[in-house]
C-alpha cells in the first residue's frame, strides 16, 4: 500500500534561481500526492518564488548564512517550527553532514537528503550527482517517493505559468526582445561577477535596435528590464543617448511591481537576453527563446539542453567554467566575460 503524505516540508537554501530550479522536485511530488500541503523553507532573499507558483502553500524563512551564534539559533528555530508543524515527510537539499542531523532532530518520520557521513540518520538517502542539470539534481531527492511509472528519463525543467488574465501594457504590445543585464547585488558584493561590463550591453542593445541592416526599421523593439540590484548598470546604459533616445528602445526598469508581474510581462517576449541570473530561470520556466550569457559559471548545470535556449560563452579560453568547483570568487583576469557581441546577435 502506497504511503499517503498530507504535510510535507521541503528545505532548500540559495538565491531565487536556486528555488526556481528546485520547483520540479516539488511539482512532481505534488503530482504523486495532490492533497499534500507543501511548506518550503528558504532564505529570505528567495521568498519571492512563492509569487511564481501555486505549488507552495507556506514558506519558512531562515537566515542560514547569519554570522556566529545567530546561525545556530536560527537553525534551532527551524527545528522547533518543524516539530510543531506536524509534518510527515521532510525533503532537504544540501550536502553538509549537518543536514541529516537537523532533519533527524525535527522528529519527522520520513527524511530525505543526500548521502553524507551522517546519512544513517535519514530514512531515505539519495546519491548526490552534481554533474547534471540542477533541476534534475534536486529532483533526485524525491525518487524514493515515486513509483517507477512516475520516474522520467528526461531532465526536470521548471514549469511556470503566466496569469492568463494579465493585460500587457500598450507600449509593450506588438512583440519585443527583453533584456535583463544584471545579477544579484549579493553576488557582486562577494566578488562574483557573472556578466560583462556595460560596454557589452551597449553594443548588444544597439545591435538589436538597428537590426542586421543597420536601419531603425530593420531592428526590433527592445525592452530593458531590471530590479533594485540592477540600478547602477541600468543608469550607465541610459547615459548613452543612442540607446535611451532610440524610438525602438523602452526602459522598463523598476516598472514591474513584483516577481509575478515580471514573469507575466516576460511571457510576452519574443526572446530574452540575460546573464546567469534569476530572470534566466524564469525564462526557462516560461519556455521562452533565450540567449544566455555565461562567464565563470557552468551552463551545463544551470541551463537545460533545449533548442530554444542558446548559451553564449567566450570560446577562446579553456579555463572556464571555474566558479564553485575551482574557486569561490572570480579570478583577477575574468577573461571569460569578454563575450563577442556578434555571437549574441547571431544567436538571437
Amino acid at each position: 500500500m502506497t504511503e499517503v503524505f498530507r504535510n510535507a516540508l521541503f528545505i532548500n537554501y540559495g538565491g531565487l534561481g536556486d528555488e526556481i530550479l528546485f520547483l520540479p522536485c516539488i511539482e512532481d511530488f505534488k503530482k504523486k500526492y495532490p492533497n499534500c500541503k507543501i511548506t518550503l523553507c528558504l532564505e529570505s532573499r528567495a521568498k519571492g518564488v512563492k509569487q511564481l507558483t501555486s505549488l507552495i502553500d507556506e514558506i519558512i524563512e531562515v537566515d542560514i548564512k547569519a554570522g556566529g551564534l545567530k546561525k545556530y539559533f536560527n537553525v534551532l528555530g527551524l527545528i522547533q517550527k518543524a516539530r510543531k508543524g506536524k509534518f510527515d515527510v521532510v525533503i532537504s537539499s544540501g550536502k553538509s553532514p549537518l543536514v541529516a542531523i537537523i532533519l533527524y532532530l525535527t522528529g519527522i518520520k520520513r527524511r530525505s537528503g543526500y548521502f553524507s557521513k551522517t546519512a544513517f540518520l535519514l530514512t531515505d538517502g539519495v546519491e548526490l550527482d552534481e554533474n547534471q542539470y540542477a533541476g534534475s539534481m534536486y529532483h533526485d531527492l524525491i525518487l524514493p517517493y515515486l513509483d517507477e511509472d512516475n520516474i522520467l528519463d528526461e531532465i526536470s525543467v521548471p514549469h511556470l505559468k503566466a496569469d492568463g488574465n494579465f493585460i500587457l501594457p500598450h507600449e509593450l504590445q506588438g512583440g519585443f526582445v527583453a533584456l535583463h543585464p544584471g545579477v544579484s547585488k549579493m553576488s557582486i558584493d562577494k566578488g562574483i561577477f557573472k556578466c560583462p561590463d556595460v560596454s557589452f550591453w551597449y553594443s548588444v542593445i544597439k545591435g538589436v535596435l538597428e537590426g542586421n541592416e543597420g536601419k531603425v526599421d530593420g531592428g526590433k523593439k527592445l525592452v530593458l528590464f531590471g530590479g533594485p540590484d540592477d540600478k547602477e548598470i541600468i543608469e550607465k546604459i541610459l547615459e548613452d543617448k543612442e540607446v535611451s533616445e532610440h524610438p525602438n528602445f523602452i526602459n522598463y526598469f523598476g516598472k514591474t511591481k513584483n516577481l509575478a508581474d515580471l514573469m507575466n510581462t516576460l511571457s510576452f517576449a519574443d526572446s530574452l537576453i540575460c546573464a546567469d541570473s534569476a530572470p534566466l530561470h524564469i525564462g526557462v520556466g516560461l519556455g521562452l527563446n533565450i540567449v544566455a550569457i555565461f562567464g565563470p559559471t557552468n551552463e551545463e548545470k544551470l541551463v537545460p539542453k533545449k533548442e530554444n535556449i542558446k548559451v553564449i560563452t567566450n570560446k577562446k579560453i579553456d579555463c572556464r567554467p571555474c566558479l564553485w568547483h575551482k574557486r569561490k570568487v572570480n579570478c583577477n583576469q575574468s577573461q571569460c566575460l569578454n563575450i563577442d557581441v556578434s555571437d549574441v546577435l547571431n544567436a538571437l
